[in-house]
């Protein structure tokens, strides 16, 4: 298996860091870390993440969109581990020069977002730079059942998105893509964790993990750390959010890259046992929750995607190594991924003999 850049980054950053004898996980195998509280049957669940980098390049520029972002991305970890939010630490680095009414709008961002997850503010930091920087700890707890992890699955088993997908990525290419044909699209981006719904799937799934690094990303994470691969039975189209989807048409872009990341929408990517599926669906409805029922699970490793021609096998690591491997530069990115694109063509189409005289 090709090795994944941030993956080698973490485990040498990790080598040697002391651990709790009380962690349930180990390095990567859950969005937030979790905590056995000794002498009790509770699990405590803990993440910590920022926009640091969306602030610096130019994808939130919105103080609303910054202050909501700054929570959302750390609720949505507790939503894959199926928590109860309890709060939220907030650490903000202010720039001096920041207007009232900038202000104003980022905190009604932290608020409103607060408000929608059930997350009070228990405190944190304040400190003054020449960047806004803007940082999070939430905190959650999982009283009843197991919580959720990426690790359980197994072939055989049904591969379930919490929604529809692709709007992160889709936002991204609008934002920042120097191609002409984004400067008339927009989509519009403010997604909530998916709280409610990640506490209903510690009844039914095996594995679980969001979406915030994008969809392949996602894929490729869980395939390595179960050994397994993933099909993906519809045509991409079926699964994009229609803001991705009309992304996707206004720039030229094939559907498929809508689903690379590096930027998510924060839905959650699961996987259930066939036998649990019909009482899944089931419950998902009586909270007015329609998951979209993507694939499966096989034994077969790497990731199959729908094409025209048949499926075809897609290079995950390569996808995802990409966006590190050009430094962050949108326009290479999205040129490798088309470059990737020409590679997807099912192994009975790639294979066959060149027609004579081609």
């Amino acid at each position: 298996m090709a090795t994944i850049i941030e993956n080698a980054l973490i485990e040498r950053l990790a080598a040697g860091l002391p651990r709790s004898p009380q962690q349930l996980n180990g390095l990567r195998e859950s969005d937030a870390e979790l905590i056995q509280l000794p002498g009790t049957n509770v699990v405590l669940a803990l993440t910590t993440d920022g926009v640091v980098e969306e602030i610096e390049v130019g994808l939130y520029d919105d103080p609303y969109l910054i202050g909501w972002m700054t929570v959302m991305v750390n609720a949505s970890d507790l939503a894959a581990v199926g928590a109860e939010p309890l709060g939220v630490l907030l650490n903000q680095t202010l720039a001096p020069d920041l207007d009232d009414e900038f202000v104003a709008r980022l905190q009604a961002g932290v608020r409103d977002a607060c408000t929608a997850c059930s997350l009070a503010v228990l405190g944190g930091d304040t400190n003054f730079s020449d960047r806004l920087q803007m940082t999070a700890t939430a905190i959650g707890t999982v009283t009843v059942g197991r919580p959720l992890t990426r690790r359980g699955c197994r072939p055989g088993e049904r591969l379930f998105a919490s929604g529809p997908l692709g709007l992160g990525s889709a936002y991204a290419l609008l934002k920042l893509s120097g191609d002409p044909r984004a400067a008339g699209a927009s989509v519009e981006y403010q997604p909530a964790a998916r709280l409610s719904e990640g506490r209903l799937l510690r009844r039914f799934a095996s594995s679980c993990m969001d979406t915030s690094d994008g969809v392949i990303p996602t894929l490729d994470e869980l395939m390595g750390l179960n050994g397994v691969g993933f099909t993906l039975e519809s045509p991409v189209e079926e699964l994009l959010h229609p803001g991705a989807a009309a992304a996707s048409t206004a720039t030229g872009t094939p559907p498929w890259m809508m689903l690379a990341g590096p930027h998510g929408e924060f839905e959650l990517l699961f996987t259930v046992p066939a036998e649990r599926c019909d009482a899944f669906v089931e419950a998902a409805a009586a909270i007015g929750w329609w998951p979209l029922e993507i694939g499966a699970v096989t034994s077969r490793a790497g990731l199959q995607i729908a094409t025209e021609a048949g499926p075809a096998p897609l290079d995950t690591a390569r996808v995802r190594n990409l966006f590190l491997e050009v430094d962050g530069d949108v326009e290479a990115y999205v040129a490798g991924l088309t470059r990737i694109d020409a590679t997807l063509r099912p192994p009975s189409y790639a294979d066959a003999p060149a027609p004579a005289g081609s």
